[in-house]
């Protein structure tokens, strides 16, 4: 059974003020999330990332499609008690304390009193929170605060966690202590179901990882297979070869640089490597360093959100003169 499932989520808005048109912020997305798994939600600013977790969540309603979460329809109200949900940008009563806050959140989950108490302080400790627990929120940083909706999303206990741009507003320290904390509970079983923009944290945590372009699923898979999808180019460093040498491995190079007596090279197919190294060998060249440069994360992602952007505005074109079309 999977953790999260969507079959065909769509979403449209209304736009405008005088004459109302619809812009689609999900175009029919098809994404399952296994139990046990980080998967991070990958995209630009506007990709519909916060939109798809609203949705999960019921805080707004699909134009078309539906969802699953832990095999249950979205519409389970005793499902969703086992959730926890960190939105994009938490806004809490200014005049609660951090205690305060937390105790009114276990309330809500119908814990007892004891258990209650027992979870507030293992979390504020958790999240570096235990000294300002008296503090009221208005006086709390962007960071505290974030903290505050980490631990509050954590008060139930859930079994799926759903982080809506986690890192935002954390200082170095701050997002390291939550990557930690991320992989803490996902060793104890925990799905966690981020979005974010920040690359280096969905490679350092995600099992997996969706790409969103304009409302679209471009790109979904684990990352061991995404980034092991090959040799994007091989650097060869070569010391004091002769021009003799150069003019025969120019057709198995992109790029020459030289820096003082040495020279880089770059060797698009990794067939041509073995070639590219006998013809060094064979010229007595130095051979300094020899460098496969694999595809990255933002490599990846690039290539996947930068190749579309036409076709997706298409789509977009496409979808709004059909609904106009409707209303006629």
């Amino acid at each position: 059974m999977l953790a999260v499932e969507t079959l065909d989520l769509t979403k449209d808005y209304d736009v405008g003020f005088f004459r109302k048109r619809l812009r689609r912020a999900l175009d029919g997305l098809n994404l399952g999330v296994e139990k046990g798994e980080v998967f991070g939600l990958l995209g630009p600013n506007g990709a519909g990332k916060t939109t798809t977790l609203k949705i999960l969540l019921r805080l707004v309603f699909p134009t078309s499609g539906t969802a699953r979460i832990l095999g249950r329809e979205l519409d389970d109200v005793a499902m969703h008690a086992r959730v926890g949900y960190l939105p994009e940008n938490p806004y809490f009563y200014d005049h609660l304390t951090a205690q305060e806050f937390m105790n009114y959140a276990g309330e809500m989950f119908g814990l007892r009193r004891a258990e209650r108490q027992g979870r507030i302080d293992r979390l504020l400790e958790r999240l570096g929170l235990a000294e300002s627990r008296h503090l009221p929120l208005c006086k709390f940083s962007k960071g505290m605060v974030q903290r505050v909706g980490i631990a509050q999303a954590l008060i139930n206990d859930p079994e799926l966690i759903f982080l809506d741009e986690p890192m935002s507003g954390l200082d170095p320290l701050g997002r390291r202590e939550v990557r930690d904390l991320i992989l803490e509970l996902k060793g104890e079983g925990k799905t966690i179901f981020f979005s974010t923009h920040i690359l280096s944290d969905a490679e350092m945590l995600c099992d997996r990882v969706g790409i969103l372009n304009r409302g679209r699923l471009e790109g979904c898979g684990e990352l061991r297979e995404i980034l092991r999808l090959g040799v994007a180019v091989t650097e060869v460093v070569l010391d004091s070869p002769c021009a003799a040498l150069l003019r025969e491995l120019r057709p198995y190079t992109r790029s020459v640089v030289w820096t003082g007596q040495r020279v880089r090279l770059e060797v698009s197919a990794e067939s041509d490597v073995a070639r590219v190294l006998a013809l060094a060998i064979r010229h007595a060249a130095g051979i300094v360093s020899l460098n496969p440069v694999k595809m990255s994360l933002e490599d990846y992602f690039l290539g996947q959100v930068g190749a579309t952007p036409n076709a997706s505005q298409s789509r977009e074109a496409v979808t709004v003169s059909e609904a106009e079309q409707g209303k006629k």
